[in-house]
């Protein structure tokens, strides 16, 4: 008898386990969905963008003449390589499944990709970058206003904490 429970819970088991991985098949098709939809793919697109510039102004630096330009190419294609490896979307892939799966439930992850399908989900996803960099570009200019007042709180309480700090400390005589 014992026999036959051992074999039903292993049934079970098996039974079971297959359905969890169909749920996280499921449950990872839906992240993946939804990353597509949000342009995830294209989220170390700046990153090339800076390392081109970046390559692009050395070139210039240097005063290289307009006949050495496939040395420029060559580089910026090996740069390209290198954050292809370490941040190309077959790296990040994975992870950033991973990283929807464990904070969206499937359900919501539907709920995400139903919306971004929406006019509405469709405006967010085209203007969400520009609202971005605008936003930080504004909280931007409106702390430029708050440094010199932060810099001072931190001298006076460098000078309360410290009364030598700051002090020009005159040669030891011999």
């Amino acid at each position: 008898m014992t026999r036959l429970r051992a074999l039903c819970t292993a049934v079970a088991l098996v039974c079971a386990s297959g359905q969890v991985l169909a749920d996280t098949a499921s449950h990872n098709a839906s992240a993946e969905k939804f990353l597509m939809m949000a342009h995830a793919d294209k989220l170390g697109t700046p990153v090339y963008m800076q390392v081109q510039q970046m390559f692009a102004q050395r070139f210039e630096q240097t005063k290289a003449p307009a006949s050495k330009k496939s040395v420029l190419d060559s580089y910026q294609a090996k740069a390209n390589a290198a954050l292809d490896q370490a941040i190309g979307w077959n790296k990040l892939k994975p992870d950033m499944v991973k990283l929807y799966t464990t904070t969206f439930t499937e359900s919501e992850l539907k709920d995400l990709v139903a919306f971004y399908q929406s006019p509405l989900g469709k405006k967010v996803l085209e203007k969400m970058p520009q609202v971005t960099q605008q936003s930080a570009q504004l909280t931007q200019q409106k702390l430029e206003s708050a440094v010199p007042v932060v810099n001072k709180l931190l001298a006076d309480m460098t000078k309360e904490l410290d009364p030598n700090a700051g002090k020009v400390v005159a040669p030891a005589k011999k």
